[in-house]
């Protein structure tokens, strides 16, 4: 059984999942959203997220934790998820995702352990001294293509960059023009390139698809993420995100990247931190 997605966005054509028996997904994981040549996290997250929406009870991720143990490659995958606990509130299952070798044995990918519940539900009281982060104008940030003012755009030798629309704040692009600032900050406004809305489900993927910190840093090649936790706090509203990833400690080869996404009302809807390695040049 084919679940339901909105079929006019390539981000839910590519998450979408079949069920083949209760708690089985048929998956495939598409080469668009790949980074050199390794599915991204963040999607593979968001494609996660799909199946356990289905599984459990509540509407909404809440925490989900994933443990990438072997890079995802674009093909066939199967998601098998358990239902752990569910109450009146909220919801707990696991997912594994899996692949399958040339000899035909399965090779597992990724684990995850997730809270579900109803973002809708929540109480509207806020109390935080958390704040948006400053970024230039959308205008005034550079994206793939070429900025209006003439700037050069960030390189984009990845195929996700062609369905994201992102605008990085030149304060942290520095890596994009051979200039690293050496901190571990990375800034952005993100959306999705074919303007579909942000909802839960995506801000999974937003929480893990800016460049990674180590460029600014300036180190290079791919960043591969060993365990990602994202916390979704509220329903975005409508609008482009604001994403603010940092790093505080590189040792050896691991580094963190704590990420926030705020949405264009000014609200904190996700969370992230995870820990990636970092490949060290001798």
């Amino acid at each position: 059984m084919a679940l339901a997605t909105h079929r006019t966005s390539e981000f839910d054509r590519d998450t979408a999942v079949t069920r083949r028996a209760p708690g089985v997904y048929d998956a495939h994981l598409s080469a668009g959203w790949t980074i050199i040549q390794a599915v991204n996290g963040g999607y593979l997250l968001a494609l996660m997220g799909r199946a356990l929406g289905d599984a459990l009870p509540h509407p909404d991720p809440m925490s989900v934790t994933a443990h990438y143990l072997t890079a995802s490659v674009p093909g066939p995958a199967v998601i098998r998820t358990e239902v752990v606990r569910t109450g009146r509130t909220m919801s707990t299952g696991t997912a594994t995702l899996v692949q399958f070798a040339e000899d035909g044995s399965e090779v597992e990918r990724l684990r995850v352990l997730a809270a579900y519940g109803d973002l809708g539900a929540l109480p509207d009281d806020v109390r935080t001294t958390a704040k948006p982060p400053a970024i230039p104008p959308y205008e005034h940030c550079l994206g793939t293509d070429s900025a209006p003012d003439g700037r050069p755009a960030i390189p984009g030798s990845t195929a996700i960059a062609e369905r994201l629309a992102l605008r990085l704040d030149p304060a942290t692009a520095g890596w994009a023009v051979g200039a690293p600032s050496g901190k571990g900050e990375m800034r952005a406004w993100f959306g999705l390139a074919d303007g579909r809305a942000p909802d839960p489900l995506s801000l999974l993927l937003t929480v893990d698809a800016l460049p990674p910190t180590a460029f600014e840093m300036g180190l290079s090649g791919w960043v591969p993420t060993v365990e990602l936790t994202a916390h979704i706090r509220r329903r975005p509203a409508p609008g482009p995100l604001r994403v603010a990833i940092t790093t505080r400690n590189l040792a050896g080869g691991f580094l963190e990247e704590d990420a926030e996404v705020w949405d264009s009302e000014d609200r904190l809807v996700a969370q992230s931190r995870q820990l990636a390695r970092a490949l060290l040049q001798g």
